[in-house]
């Protein structure tokens, strides 16, 4: 089975974590607060990069029994859990995306700081080897957490943007006489550019306060 849906791609990667740090901290309780302490929404550092829907960082320690009859079964490493889920028709834009991932999430050391203390991790200096790195230890996953309309993120954050301007249009314009109306629907629509890649939503935004990028 295929990690696609229509143009969405559902990407899971398991990097296995080494024993120690070097440090008085495991590599895991490192991992669970650094994660812990990164800015969210539009802060986030994966806002930044382009077409992912939601993605997920956690730490795996171990599995639970599974099956039935459920059998003990235990991993051979902890590992950081990577899940996202983007916009990649073609399996060349995954590529692409972790590039950009590695380029425009990199920014303030966010990616090399989250998987130093991963296997391997020591011989990725830039964004081949990163993609390399990550496809190596991908896993294939069917499961699909975000229903997307699977259009590109920019065009879907267009459209949500309109969505909530004209729903304020109409119920700030109720009961005007139809010339007055189709006056302010004219201003409207220059002001919102519905063509236009601007103004828009902004990536990961969860609040009106901050949401709308001119």
């Amino acid at each position: 089975m295929s990690n696609h849906s229509d143009r969405a791609y559902g990407l899971m990667v398991l990097c296995p974590l080494r024993s120690e740090t070097g440090q008085d901290q495991s590599p895991e309780a490192f991992l669970r607060d650094f994660l812990n302490d990164l800015p969210q929404h539009e802060l986030s550092p994966m806002a930044a990069v382009p077409n992912t829907y939601l993605c997920r960082f956690f730490v795996l320690n171990d599995v639970v029994y599974q099956g039935k009859p459920a059998a003990l079964d235990h991993l051979k490493s902890k590992y950081l859990a990577f899940v996202a889920e983007i916009h990649a028709p073609e399996e060349s834009d995954v590529d692409e995306y972790l590039r950009l991932m590695w380029k425009l999430a990199g920014g303030g050391g966010f990616v090399p700081k989250a998987w130093q203390y991963c296997l391997g991790f020591e011989s990725v200096t830039n964004a081949d080897q990163f993609v390399e790195y990550m496809r190596r230890c991908q896993i294939q996953t069917t499961l699909y957490f975000n229903g997307s309309t699977d259009e590109p993120l920019a065009e879907q954050l267009k459209a949500l943007y309109l969505k909530q301007e004209f729903t304020r249009f109409a119920y700030e314009h109720q009961g005007l006489p139809p010339a007055a109306l189709q006056d302010a629907f004219r201003a409207f629509a220059a002001r919102v550019r519905p063509s236009a890649a601007t103004p828009t939503w902004r990536p990961g935004a969860s609040s009106l306060a901050t949401a709308v990028i001119e």
